[in-house]
């Protein structure tokens, strides 16, 4: 049975918790702006607190790819795409609809602006920062497993997170600024902040990311490598 018909049993949990975390994410970094009261030279080390969430979605990207191939993880990435525009449109709508009296007394639409409603603005950069890296991240790490003979797991996860996180990262905290999201006297903070920590969590995760891909890979039966991938993020076929 090839890839394209056969049934996976843990797949589609993996992609509904790695949708998940995708929303979390954007609904934490709109929420808060977290400041560790230290910095790295002259560069003070604060960070949105959808960081604390996001890199989960990276090893979710890893094991999805190391277990199950570039195409489904492609697959995968889309959906978590479509979630977030899904997420924006309605965060929008419910920003536009008039408040209720009581509400509006305790809470009010100038909260709801303050807290969600840069929502939006983060979601159109992470759309474009998330197909960016997610892809970077995926295409490095389906490369390296053949290039390696899939040894070596964890310098692919950490090599490909580098480059996924950087791509990631600058992107979005770039636009996210140009949208006035967060404030461009913090860009360089935000941005080497968030690189570090995301980078620093998947290696700190990485002996769970291998319990994880070889659980998975026993349980599926599937050792996935991309000999032969059409790698063209556009498709959405397995």
């Amino acid at each position: 049975m090839n890839q394209e018909t056969r049934p996976y049993r843990y797949y589609d949990l993996v992609m509904a918790l790695f949708v998940t975390v995708l929303l979390i994410s954007n609904l934490l970094s709109s929420a808060k702006i977290v400041d560790l009261k230290t910095s790295l030279g002259p560069i003070a080390l604060a960070f949105d607190a959808g960081t604390l969430v996001f890199p989960v979605s990276y090893i979710f990207g890893d094991v999805l790819t190391e277990v199950y191939g570039y195409r489904r993880s492609r697959r995968v990435i889309w959906a978590g795409f479509g979630a977030n525009v899904l997420l924006a449109l309605f965060v929008w709508l419910a920003g536009v609809l008039p408040g209720e009296s009581e509400w509006m007394d305790y809470a009010g639409q100038e909260a709801y602006d303050a807290i969600l409603g840069g929502v939006s603005g983060l979601i159109v950069a992470s759309l474009v920062a998330y197909f960016l890296g997610e892809f970077s991240n995926s295409y490095v790490l389906a490369k390296m497993k053949v290039w390696s003979g899939g040894r070596h797991l964890w310098m692919r996860t950490i090599g490909s997170t580098l480059v996924g996180q950087a791509v990631d990262t600058t992107v979005f905290m770039l636009i996210a600024t140009a949208l006035g999201v967060f404030p461009p006297e913090i860009l360089l903070s935000l941005i080497v902040t968030n690189y570090i920590l995301k980078v620093g969590f998947e290696a700190t995760l990485t002996p769970l990311t291998y319990r994880v891909v070889n659980t998975l890979k026993a349980a599926e039966n599937e050792d996935y490598f991309d000999r032969y991938t059409d790698f063209n993020p556009f498709k959405l076929s397995v």
